[in-house]
Parts: C-alpha cells; sequence; structure tokens
C-alpha cells in the first residue's frame, strides 16, 4: 500500500519519536524510506542538520531498513511537497510541535497537508 514513504526530518526534539514511526511504517509495508532535510537558509545550522541526517540514517540501518536521503535548501512545505511528487510518495511521515494544525495554518505540517500530493501522517 505504502511503497515510498517520506520522512522530513527536522530539529525538533520530536524528530526521533517521529522517526520511529516512520521505522515502523516502512517495515510493515516493505516500503523504501526516503529521508528528506530542508534547510532553511539563515535559519537553520547546517552542521546540526547533517548530524540529524546521520543519526536518523544509522537508527534506519541498524533496524535493517534502508533508505535514501535528499537535501534540499528552501521553504519547508513547499519543498516537501516538491520532494513528493518528485518521488512519487505514498505518504509523507512527520511530526508537529503541539500545536492545534485546523488553527494554526502557519506550522509547516499545516501547509504540508495543504499543499502534499499524498496522504500526510502526522505524528503529534
Amino acid at each position: 500500500m505504502f511503497d515510498t514513504v517520506l520522512f522530513p526530518i527536522d530539529q525538533s526534539r520530536q524528530a526521533m519519536e517521529t522517526a520511529a514511526v516512520a521505522l515502523k511504517l516502512a517495515q510493515q509495508h516493505d516500503s523504501k524510506l526516503v529521508l528528506l532535510s530542508v534547510v532553511e537558509p539563515e535559519q537553520d545550522d547546517p552542521a546540526a542538520v547533517a548530524a540529524l541526517l546521520q543519526q536518523a540514517r544509522a537508527r534506519f540501518e541498524e533496524a535493517g531498513v534502508s533508505c535514501q536521503v535528499i537535501e534540499r535548501e528552501g521553504k519547508p512545505a513547499f519543498v516537501i511537497g516538491d520532494v513528493a511528487d518528485e518521488i512519487n510518495a505514498d505518504v509523507i511521515v512527520m511530526g508537529t510541535r503541539g500545536i492545534a494544525i485546523e488553527s494554526d495554518q502557519q506550522s509547516t505540517a499545516a501547509r504540508v497537508i495543504q499543499l502534499a500530493p499524498c496522504p500526510v501522517l502526522v505524528v503529534p
């Protein structure tokens, strides 16, 4: 059902918790897992993002799931939607920072839900 799972990772505390959900989904469906990092110029620390990517990739590979890594720059919601379209993702798994998605249209998760070409699984 989910051949390709897109997991956009960020520097939030919840990122590794959300990674567990993406991993489980990929394992259950024998899916291709794509790990996406979006760096916002002048807002994110590229070294910190690279370290987080390595940590997530190692965690997935330890569990026996290989993953493709894509690194991009730009506005996260738009880049996530574009990459989901490019790779023909079946689902996007992403976290949220405890916001009310219905009322906070400025959150990345809310924007991705609006823009995504596929279902979005939001992990609180």
